[in-house]
């Protein structure tokens, strides 16, 4: 995947975590009040545009930590994507899924944390 792939990507979900904040927070205001799982929506909201910053970020560096990002895309799409629907249909047993969603995130985070060891090595000019 190009780099030119991955910012798309990451500015696509940026565009949909900025509007399914807003839908949150004006469309489904009264829906997430009823079911009491405005909370709710709003952690999958954050986790959605912090992780959002992170495609981003991998997405400028060359080589593409190709295994963090992709980790932090499906991290968004499950664990967002299960608290987001568990928001608007109170289907509790949609929770049982987010936990391999952020499973996916600590991975992601885990591979870059492991990358960083190159940068240990001594320099050799």
């Amino acid at each position: 995947m190009t780099n030119a792939t991955t910012i798309r990507i990451a500015a696509a979900s940026g565009v949909l975590a900025v509007a399914l904040g807003a839908f949150g927070a004006h469309g489904l205001r009264d829906l997430l009040a009823q079911n009491g799982t405005a909370a709710i929506w709003e952690k999958a909201v954050f986790y959605h545009f912090i992780h959002t910053v992170m495609l981003f970020v991998l997405a400028q560096r060359r080589p593409l930590k190709a295994i963090s990002w992709w980790c932090f895309l499906g991290g968004i799409v499950v664990f967002s994507g299960s608290l987001y629907l568990l928001a608007v249909t109170n289907l509790r047993w949609l929770g049982a899924i987010t936990p391999v969603g952020g499973a996916s995130f600590i991975a992601g985070w885990i591979c870059l944390f492991v990358s960083a060891a190159k940068y240990d090595q001594p320099d050799k000019s």
